[in-house]
């Protein structure tokens, strides 16, 4: 290749790489085509930047060939943030013929099995039997495309009594408006229309309040309920109406404020957690205007994009925002929050879904505890991405967006209504160790019906607790357990649908803790059962002491135990074994009585006096105190 050749070549890189420097990413594409027309063997690092410009601008099947090429340079498995784009771009491409779906779900399987995380592959399991089961239901969901979509983006709605507001990059009337390059279409506008309440129609749509906001992105609001304040999302600008951008040349999202009177806006203020440095978007009142969701890539998240919660000040401004953690967000995208009937649904593209953003439910408490996500499945979700999922009190009907194939242009507006869903109600509670000093995270937390059919299942999370949804009035027994640690149970009933969760806190022993490891093997760790002289009664304290046995045994359902008693020296041999056996009966016959079947006793004998714990044997002068040692019951764990 001549010099000139490698130079043209190389600068062809140059400008492809600055344009996607720059979220050009359409234009980057054509860039990166024209650099690998002559380009033999890109680098790892274009052939990420060539995955990711397909990636951003939907062309998903070239996508998925440029992250197998990635993964082919790594040399090693990617990291979790590029393997979900391989797998995303799988899905969302949707070749039938290339069975892309198959791929990508035998690549997660794969995955897991080289995983040690117990509890991501438990979540996997999880998430899969959900979406499974929810795809099999009968039809929750009547979705429309509806006729307001424009060939650019419409997404984003939200309610204004009976008006819609929502996003959109059409261009109605305003000749010379900018263009966003990341997908050469206008920035975004605001847009308010009338609700057909017959059929869910957006019709005479006009720009929302179009004096009062900058010429660049303004999108995703929320109202209070009485329609007089505004949270909406728009570019970073400086006074003079320029874009600001961040140090790296970054523009960032940020979210005004402002108080809506007569169709226009008055005191637009900026929320005191906007930053330069990052951004904070779709805004999200809960319904009594107390606390706001919103998404942020702010540093300290989980993923690429994640959902906060602050709340709302008695200025309109928020308090400090606490990250949702990994009840909610995960390791890609996570974000467009709404709440409606103590529900929080949002948009992630990192759990186990359908493909690209999936619009998933999770029951919330009023101190913002989150119960297990959950898919809202096949009949709102599709293999692209779905999200800015919005829903009516009575949780009729509502309104999603998506750039699913069928659409007029890249995000359209769908409108849906809903059928009513069974009632359900919240069990929830917090696992803690034995001592209670410590939380047991990662305990699997099972729901069985009165059949004894397990009907739900979650994993605790680091702090202990759990949260799983089942249906209302109903009778359940609830399983906690771990490996190597006690298992637990609970019978409740469950009430009426908003009510508070069903409390169900409990404690797991450690196995290690619960027995003691001697030279005969290992033996249940209680404090020694005692006889009185010459008898084999059970004795209160003795009693205390035989339910600490039969809680590890019921704590460990499958440990089969021999029972071994004991006498001191007094007495004839015979004698001694005589009683010891008649103390070894009594011993068994109380556990029999508490519950514990006679199949997990695999033995009932007495020793007598032939293994004394101490030198007190026949004419030895002992105390008292020292012969009392040698009457006991030890119960050795032949198998667990």
């Amino acid at each position: 290749m001549s010099l000139t050749a490698g130079y043209a070549q190389k600068q062809e890189l140059v400008k492809a790489n600055r344009l996607f420097a720059e979220y050009a990413y359409t234009d980057a594409a054509d860039a990166y085509e024209a650099y690998l027309k002559k380009a033999k063997k890109p680098g790892k690092e274009t052939i990420r930047k060539i995955a990711d410009t397909y990636y951003y601008i939907g062309r998903y099947e070239d996508a998925s060939l440029w992250y197998a090429k990635l993964s082919e340079a790594s040399g090693t498995p990617l990291d979790d943030k590029y393997f979900n784009r391989y797998i995303q771009s799988l899905l969302m491409d949707g070749n039938v013929k290339k069975n892309s779906a198959a791929k990508a779900d035998e690549m997660i399987k794969a995955r897991l099995l080289t995983d040690k995380n117990k509890k991501f592959i438990a979540e996997y399991t999880q998430h899969k039997k959900q979406l499974d089961s929810i795809n099999a239901s009968p039809p929750v969901y009547t979705v429309t495309h509806l006729e307001v979509n424009s060939g650019q983006s419409d997404f984003g709605t939200a309610f204004l009594g009976d008006k819609i507001v929502y996003s959109s990059s059409k261009d109605l009337n305003k000749a010379g408006r900018k263009i966003y390059k990341w997908n050469e279409q206008p920035f975004l506008e605001l847009y308010v229309a009338d609700r057909d309440t017959a059929t869910g129609a957006l019709v005479n749509e006009a720009k929302f309040f179009p004096s009062e906001l900058n010429n660049y992105h303004n999108a995703t609001l929320t109202l209070s309920n009485d329609g007089t304040t505004v949270y909406f999302s728009t570019n970073t600008v400086k006074n003079s109406g320029f874009l600001n951008n961040a140090a790296n040349g970054t523009n960032n999202l940020q979210i005004l404020k402002a108080k809506l009177k007569d169709g226009k806006l008055e005191d637009e203020v900026k929320l005191t957690i906007n930053k330069i440095s990052y951004s904070v978007a779709h805004p999200a009142l809960t319904p009594d205007g107390k606390w706001m969701f919103f998404t942020s890539d702010m540093p300290g998240g989980l993923g690429e994009t994640d959902i906060y919660v602050a709340p709302v000040l008695e200025n309109g401004q928020l308090g400090e925002a606490e990250n949702l953690g990994p009840a909610i967000n995960t390791i890609g995208k996570d974000m467009f929050p709404f709440v409606s009937n103590n529900t929080l649904y949002f948009s992630t593209d990192s759990r186990y879904g359908m493909g690209g953003l999936d619009i998933y439910k999770a029951p919330m408490t009023a101190d913002m505890k989150f119960g297990t996500p959950v898919n809202l499945g096949s009949q709102v979700n599709s293999n692209r991405d779905d999200f800015a999922y919005i829903i009516n009190n009575d949780q009729s009907f509502g309104y999603f967006s998506s750039n699913r194939k069928g659409g007029k242009g890249d995000d359209d507006i769908y409108y849906f209504t809903k059928k009513p869903e069974p009632c359900t109600q919240l069990i929830a509670g917090t696992v803690q160790d034995a001592g209670g000093t410590n939380v047991v995270a990662n305990a699997t937390v099972t729901v069985h019906d009165i059949n004894g059919n397990a009907i739900a299942s979650v994993i605790t999370k680091s702090d202990g607790s759990y949260s799983v949804q089942v249906a209302c009035g109903q009778t359940v027994r609830v399983v906690i357990t771990k490996d190597e640690h006690t298992v637990a149970e609970q019978q409740v009933t469950t009430g009426s649908a908003g009510g508070n969760p069903v409390k169900v806190d409990v404690a797991l022993s450690k196995y290690n803790d619960v027995v003691t490891k001697t030279a005969g093997g290992e033996i249940i760790n209680i404090n020694p059962i005692y006889f009185d002289l010459d008898k084999y009664n059970i004795t209160p304290l003795a009693e205390a002491e035989l339910d600490k046995v039969v809680a590890v045994m019921k704590g460990f359902p499958s440990m089969v135990i021999k029972i071994e008693s004991h006498t001191d020296s007094r007495q004839t041999h015979k004698y001694n074994v005589t009683l010891s056996e008649n103390r070894a009966k009594s011993t068994y016959n109380y556990l029999l009585s508490k519950g514990i079947d006679a199949k997990r006793i695999e033995s009932v004998r007495g020793y007598g006096e032939t293994r004394l714990l101490n030198s007190c044997s026949n004419e030895v002068p002992c105390s008292e105190e020292e012969h009392q040692l040698n009457r006991r019951s030890d119960f050795v764990i032949v198998r667990r």
